[in-house]
């Protein structure tokens, strides 16, 4: 009896010590958060600087504090989870992005950000694959083939996260759509990819396991991006048939926010990309859902989505950082520093040069049969290979599921690949992350007012208050009544016949897209909602008071 008291009380004490820890960590990591935001502030106008670089930065130093206060030991209070990465931080940073992005300059690039993200990751993944083959089995680091195929998937995975930190959607829209929509699908391919090297049996590679890997893929991108198109429909349904809004806006704000989880969760379920669901459920839900809910509502969501972004994209680097400086994967290779340097930089020469095998090819292709102001010309191809050298949390989540067992490592090989991952993403984020910015204002110094030129979406404060994304979405808002066209008060302007490019980018053609909007007019919006299509309907007496529609978005 005294036994089993005993125990009992030791494991009450052993769970308040756990308790006690986990709160110690919360409350660091809060802490840091808040010091990440004060400094990203006053480091705003900095042309070198931005967030994920601070972030990574006080990630490290908090580690080196960490270091000295232990004397060095491991303490094991920071370790990295690939889970936490991928059910709790990527799930609203690609939502998002999805949420966030301007729809009709990605979907008019989407071949080339397609080519890019499939075509190219699976270029990167086989360069990198075969020169690990090549070179790493000259080393004797003690890896098998299904080591160096999923090396090729860690470090094909471009990071997309710190993508938004470095281009601006405003400045560089075509370069945003094309570096970050790559990278969403890149992200999602390189994930598929390393799952595919993990269920197939690969002692035995011939054309059947090829076509199979192929398959796989073909099957898991059609899937995941029908799955999210119906999840973010589904909840735009919801909305527009209940009226939540009658009664409160947080049921609406509520529902939207766990629908969008739910499209995560759905696609991790039923083994399927979850990082393709969200974002096309992030797209879709900005089109339809987003105006079937009250003004209080959208004005919430917009920003609560953003919000949650942020911290997890924030969160992302602090937890990179501090991790970094684990002494035990560090002591493992600490009788070999000159193979783990060695390794680092192999890695890095073979990212370098997978990614321009193509980019460069590719771009070159999507040039074909577009006019001079449409094509990727020779500087923005520099910098769309040199932004998407940056490697992140991706790589990281995968490497730590690859090489160690719940973030600890003893074998020798698997410890120098976990240390040259670290090293690889530290120097890509902070070089590649402080040159870019600057690269693209020396390339192109006038990208801003250029770029802006092109974009077809608003640059007014109009765009805030009615689509989130979008722009001009039927004729009427293109011309009024009286075929000339409406100014952005609504004034009459002499009618404009544009040609070439311009006439694409104001003036419905006989495209794909113009009949995809002529079929969104006619069924999709009056079943699910959208600009225009919805009765208002107040949150609150005041805000009937406050709220007032364009005229142009009334139809009936």
């Amino acid at each position: 009896m005294g036994t089993d008291l005993r125990s009992v009380v030791e494991t009450v004490g052993s769970l308040s010590t756990s308790d006690h820890k986990s709160v110690v960590s919360i409350t660091l990591f809060v802490t840091l958060l808040c010091a990440c935001i004060v400094i990203g502030h006053l480091l705003e106008e900095s042309r070198w600087i931005n967030e994920s670089i601070t972030a990574l930065i006080i990630g490290l130093g908090t580690g080196v504090v960490i270091l000295l206060l232990s004397g060095g030991k491991n303490t094991h209070l920071f370790v990295f989870s690939e889970d936490l990465f991928f059910i709790y931080l990527l799930p609203p940073i690609i939502f998002n992005a999805g949420f966030q992005v301007k729809k009709k300059q990605f979907f008019r690039n989407f071949a080339t950000i397609m080519m890019f993200g499939a075509i190219g990751t699976l270029v990167s993944f086989t360069i990198i694959s075969l020169g690990a083959i090549a070179i790493f089995d000259e080393m004797d680091l003690g890896l098998e083939i299904g080591d160096y195929l999923a090396i090729g998937a860690i470090f094909a995975a471009t990071d997309s996260v710190c993508t938004l930190q470095v281009l601006c959607q405003d400045e560089t829209p075509l370069l945003y759509s094309l570096v970050f929509g790559e990278g969403v699908v890149n992200d999602a391919t390189s994930v598929v990819l390393f799952n595919a090297i993990q269920d197939f049996d690969l002692t035995r590679i011939n054309s059947t396991i090829a076509l199979q890997l192929i398959g796989n893929f073909i099957y898991l991108f059609i899937s995941s991006t029908v799955l999210g198109v119906f999840l973010g429909l589904l909840s735009a349904y919801i909305i527009k048939k209940l009226y939540f809004g009658r009664h409160s806006t947080d049921r609406e704000v509520a529902i939207m926010m766990l629908m969008a989880y739910l499209s995560y969760m759905s696609a991790e379920l039923f083994y399927l990309s979850g990082i393709l669901t969200v974002f096309f459920c992030g797209i879709v839900m900005s089109h339809y859902t987003w105006h079937n809910v009250t003004q209080n509502s959208r004005v919430t969501t917009k920003h609560t989505f953003a919000t949650m972004s942020f911290v997890a994209e924030t969160f992302i680097f602090l937890y990179v950082g501090i991790d970094t400086l684990d002494i035990e994967k560090w002591r493992v290779v600490s009788d070999s520093p000159r193979t783990s340097v060695e390794v680092s930089a192999i890695l890095l020469g073979l990212i370098l040069v997978g990614r321009a095998a193509f980019v460069f090819p590719l771009s070159f292709l999507s040039n074909f049969n577009k006019s001079p102001r449409e094509k990727i010309d020779f500087k923005q191809q520099i910098t769309i290979w040199w932004a998407g050298l940056m490697r992140g949390a991706v790589s990281m989540a995968l490497a730590y599921n690859q090489f160690t067992r719940a973030g600890h490592t003893q074998l020798r090989g698997n410890a120098i690949m976990i240390t040259s991952t670290i090293t690889v993403v530290l120097f890509s984020t902070v070089v590649c992350g402080l040159i870019t910015k600057p690269l693209v204002r020396f390339l192109m110094p006038s990208s801003k007012e250029l770029n802006r030129s092109l974009s077809s979406e608003p640059v007014t404060p109009k765009s805030f208050s009615v689509p989130l994304l979008a722009s001009q979405d039927s004729d009427s808002e293109l011309f009024n009544g009286t075929g000339q066209a409406s100014g952005a008060n609504g004034d009459q302007v002499p009618a404009v016949h544009p040609i070439g490019l311009r006439m694409l980018l104001t003036t419905p053609t006989r495209t794909v897209h113009y009949y995809w909007r002529k079929f969104d007019d006619a069924f999709m919006r009056p079943v699910f909602g959208g600009r225009g299509f919805v009765p208002y309907v107040p949150g609150s007496p005041t805000e009937q008071s406050l709220h007032q529609w364009p005229a142009e978005e009334v139809k009936d």
